[in-house]
């Protein structure tokens, strides 16, 4: 049917927590995957007590992170560490094509759901589990968050400024990059399955699949033997690049400069055209070399100006610049309104929920978001009955003995 979303006939069973795996799940969410999220009100997922909070107010079912990244998805409490938790786990996986994990090292197969074991159940099962370090090698027990798996990459040895301490990238970095490649190696087995009617078993490591973004680091020490450092906001071929201070507090604009052109343009808009002719800052390479100079120009002009109006001007000139936006500023932005980025969808609890949307558009099949993210147990009874058909009998047996927690 014209317009039907693209996975409409996925099933995902996803153990998935934190971020690096519930942001991939979301994405096959959103263009129809039907997914179910288990997890347990006894050992609370990490990412519910995470900020920003419902009107301040931390709790369980008050983090709009949480929200963000499992909207869409069906939400089931279980305690699979009983016998009647893990057989309904397994019927789960009987009505499953995918089952997501994100567990540390070996904790699938300590409860009896590793991949041997539950393509004994369904042979064509397709199974990701997602760790820091992979399941295998001297560091496949090596356990915590992305911000570790950046540093242990080496990303911390080239953010920062020189002759300071790293200072690594915002937050957990690989949990920011595992998801994409995560969805794509879930639709690519779906792809071989459907081609071939064979499950797989999918290991990523979330170091390595980070090391992609080091790609100009480790080649440059490839063929060249060089070490890269820190260099704070600088670049290794571009000057001036660089992010500079704006009138008003905590107001920026950022400028690259890439060409002999918009070095021109740029010294037109801020009105030295003096500096063309500088034999300082002459090429590229000797703005690098007189960086701090050419800085203190560029701030000196910036600092008085509001960081808007900076960027239409420099782009006006054909000079890549772009004001610095704060969370309030991006909530408001006219581009990402125009394009639907925030969502705002009902919420059982409080009212509603602000979501972000899927990040890119198809045009004949657009992602549908319009589900928040479930509250502890919110669908047992749907998954138990209308997926799995139980009857009202055996699930309530099920609730009596305290297995849907």
């Amino acid at each position: 049917m014209a317009n039907d979303l693209p996975l409409t006939d996925v099933h995902i069973l996803d153990f998935m927590w934190v971020m690096a795996g519930p942001g991939a799940t979301r994405i096959l969410a959103d263009y129809g995957a039907v997914v179910v999220r288990v997890e347990s009100s006894r050992h609370l997922d990490t990412l519910r007590t995470v900020t920003p909070f419902h009107n301040g107010q931390p709790g369980a079912e008050n983090s709009g992170f949480f929200q963000n990244l499992n909207a869409g998805k069906l939400g089931m409490t279980l305690d699979f560490s009983t016998a009647a938790g893990r057989a309904v786990v397994l019927d789960l996986v009987r009505w499953a094509d995918v089952v997501t994990e994100s567990f540390s090292s070996q904790a699938m197969r300590a409860w009896g759901f590793d991949y041997e074991s539950l393509r004994q159940v369904k042979p064509d099962i397709i199974m990701l589990s997602s760790s820091l370090m992979g399941q295998s090698g001297p560091l496949a027990q090596f356990a915590g968050f992305g911000n570790l798996a950046a540093a242990i990459s080496g990303f911390y040895s080239l953010t920062g400024w020189p002759g300071r301490a790293p200072a690594g990238p915002f937050g957990a970095y690989t949990d920011t990059v595992a998801p994409r490649f995560t969805a794509a190696a879930i639709l690519a087995a779906l792809e071989y399955r459907r081609r071939t009617g064979q499950g797989q078993y999918i290991d990523q490591s979330q170091a390595e699949t980070a090391l992609h973004f080091l790609a100009p680091a480790l080649l440059n020490y490839t063929v060249n033997r060089r070490v890269q450092s820190q260099l704070g906001n600088r670049d290794l071929l571009m000057a001036p690049h660089g992010v500079y201070a704006a009138a008003g507090e905590d107001r920026w604009v950022a400028i690259a400069v890439t060409t002999p052109a918009q070095w021109e343009a740029l010294c037109e808009a801020m009105q030295h055209p003096e500096l063309i002719d500088d034999p300082r800052f002459a090429t590229a390479a000797l703005r690098r070399t007189h960086q701090n100079e050419l800085e203190a120009i560029i701030v000196a002009w910036t600092h008085t100006r509001d960081a808007n109006e900076i960027e239409t001007l420099l782009q006006a000139h054909g000079v890549p610049a772009s004001a610095l936006q704060t969370m309030y500023d991006l909530y408001r932005d006219p581009q990402l309104a125009h394009r639907g980025h925030f969502v705002e969808l009902t919420h059982p609890i409080h009212g509603t929920t602000t979501v972000e949307g899927s990040r890119f558009t198809l045009s004949r099949t657009p992602a549908r978001i319009d589900r928040a993210g479930p509250t502890l147990g919110r669908d047992n009874r749907y998954v138990l009955e209308t997926i799995l058909g139980y009857s009202a009998e055996r699930i309530a047996e099920l609730e009596a003995q305290g297995v849907l927690q």
